[in-house]
């Protein structure tokens, strides 16, 4: 089941990425329902997807 949720995730952040404002808040709500270690993988994934989208880096920072 939390997998379903960690994919859910990915998929609506990658969905709100063309707006950081949105990106920001689907980010905090994610933050609340994840489990730590989901956490840790969301993190590891946020490394490379905001790699080339310098705007999103500043989300960084709530993880």
């Amino acid at each position: 089941m939390s997998r379903m949720i960690y994919d859910y995730t990915k998929m609506v952040l990658e969905r709100v990425s063309f707006d950081p404002a949105l990106f920001e808040k689907e980010l905090k709500k994610a933050l609340r329902s994840l489990l730590p270690y989901e956490i840790e993988h969301l993190r590891n994934w946020l490394l490379f997807f905001t790699d080339e989208k310098p705007e999103l880096k500043r989300c960084l920072i709530y993880i």
